[in-house]
């Protein structure tokens, strides 16, 4: 009988053990390998813009995911990736973590966030000769308009929200809705005051007359939702980031 029970004991140490090592943080996986892997899409200006002749990234999100690596001394990779599986490379370990994305019930239910340390509100935007057609969100919101999104996107979902009997075309990543608007394709998209403001800067796009910000929305990164130890590393680093003045020195940057 001691016997046995010695065994059973064994036994259940050996799987406390198992467990104990299935369930080790991305934390120590980073530390231990010495590489920090961030899915980002390279299409998000100027959180995250990717150079297609070089392979390279530059943006907000790009200059904060290099502090991140430089504080906890690893090397730092870039995992292309889109909006529609964003979440899920996430969830599948393609990555440890993602750049900024919208904090929304449908991510949480499934993934885990950051501390947000940026918050976004949404515009709808026409070109600058097509701005006498619009004033305000009714106006949109008719058949003869065409909204342009793009798959996958927080703007997708807000689009077919917004503007149900407006004519929706969703374009695929690495097609953007902006890009089916200036090329004549669509009269409107939608998207943040982040993106809008340096669209405005390089198009010939404007706010839509009236149209009021809607959906305000902290933004955050992405990690592994059963992940704890790896959540509250990078909750307090986001926190001794602020009260260092990273983040709003980052934003001044990018013009944020």
């Amino acid at each position: 009988m001691k016997h046995l029970l010695k065994a059973a004991a064994v036994a259940a140490i050996g799987i406390a053990l198992s467990g104990a090592a299935q369930a080790q943080s991305a934390l120590n996986e980073i530390l231990d390998g010495g590489v920090l892997k961030v899915g980002t899409t390279g299409d998000w200006n100027p959180m995250t813009q990717r150079d297609p002749a070089t392979n390279s990234y530059k943006g907000f999100d790009i200059d904060v995911m290099t502090e991140l690596a430089t504080d906890l001394g690893v090397e730092l990779e870039f995992v292309p990736t889109d909006w529609k599986t964003l979440v899920n490379g996430v969830v599948a370990g393609k990555y440890h973590m993602t750049g900024s994305a919208s904090i929304s019930p449908p991510r949480m239910k499934v993934a885990g966030f950051s501390e947000s340390y940026i918050s976004v509100e949404l515009y709808p935007y026409t070109l600058k000769d097509k701005a006498d057609r619009f004033d305000g969100y009714d106006s949109i919101n008719k058949p003869d308009v065409k909204v342009a999104t793009t798959l996958g996107t927080t703007f997708e979902k807000r689009v077919r929200e917004w503007f149900p009997d407006a004519d929706i075309k969703v374009v695929e990543a690495p097609a953007r809705g902006f890009q089916e608007v200036l090329a004549g394709r669509a009269d409107v998209f939608i998207t943040s005051n982040i993106e809008g403001s340096t669209l405005e800067a390089k198009f010939p796009v404007v706010r839509v007359t009236g149209a009021e910000p809607r959906s305000p929305s902290p933004i955050a990164m992405l990690l592994p939702q059963n992940d704890q130890v790896w959540i509250n590393y990078v909750n307090n680093w986001v926190k001794v980031k602020q009260a260092q003045g990273f983040f709003e020195t980052t934003k001044a940057k990018w013009g944020l």
